[in-house]
């Protein structure tokens, strides 16, 4: 089973970005932007996130993330480089013209990964290997998002039955259940910060392939979340 949610997580990774980047191209294909431009943005997304993706494994692999005695603790790295990445990105100018073309539902729909991260948590606390409150079972709630998700982007932007502040709404409390799991995960983590005193301790997101989560997959997850509130925003 522990090989079952391996390759879970890092088909379900390479699943999310490989969609990310077909509905790019098609953005690029179809936004206010040069040639010059669309080939920037697209080469230098695609080697970004070659190298990101690549950086995260190797040094997981040495073991450089598994050590929490330090301060701070180095898998901070791996949290705050996404992070401001995102950041700057979704304030960009570049991006105001790639959202005003990408259908808002399709960022929704994505959002339907969570769920299947949550089933893949619980695998792993079912194998005593991740502690029960990173779970649905215990205070993580996440899997809400990855459910309604479908739901919120149907009503809203295919049936348009539902109003933009609903949207907002749904993307504001998918920002707070994901700030949730995340200090969550950081306090049950044995470093100096640790709340979370049961067993066992959250060590296992600092291995490969599941350093993707908070690499990777966390910041699709916020940045979506980002994205779809500009994309309100820019409709006004």
């Amino acid at each position: 089973m522990y090989l079952l949610t391996q390759i879970g997580f890092i088909v379900l990774t390479l699943l999310c970005l490989g969609l990310i980047l077909k509905q790019l191209r098609q953005a690029l294909s179809q936004a206010d932007l040069s040639v010059k431009q669309q080939k920037r943005i697209w080469v230098g997304t695609c080697l970004g996130l070659l190298v990101w993706l690549s950086f995260l494994s190797l040094v997981s692999l040495s073991g450089f993330f598994s050590n929490f005695s330090g301060f701070p603790p180095r898998i901070g790295i791996v949290l705050i480089v996404p992070l401001i990445t995102i950041l700057i990105l979704t304030f960009s100018r570049n991006i105001n013209s790639l959202l005003k073309v990408i259908p808002p539902q399709s960022i929704l729909y994505l959002q339907s990964f969570r769920a299947i991260v949550e089933l893949l948590l619980w695998l792993l606390f079912i194998q005593n290997i991740l502690p029960v409150q990173m779970t649905f079972e215990g205070q993580n709630w996440d899997i809400l998002v990855g459910l309604t998700a479908p739901v919120v982007a149907y009503f809203s932007f295919v049936r348009r039955s539902w109003s933009r502040v609903v949207v907002i709404l749904w993307n504001v409390l998918g920002l707070l259940l994901l700030a949730n799991i995340v200090i969550i995960a950081m306090l049950s983590m044995p470093t100096i910060f640790r709340v979370f005193m049961n067993d066992p301790a959250n060590t296992i997101v600092a291995q490969f392939p599941f350093i993707w989560l908070p690499g990777v997959l966390v910041p699709i997850a916020y940045s979506m979340h980002f994205f779809s509130l500009k994309q309100q925003i820019l409709s006004r």
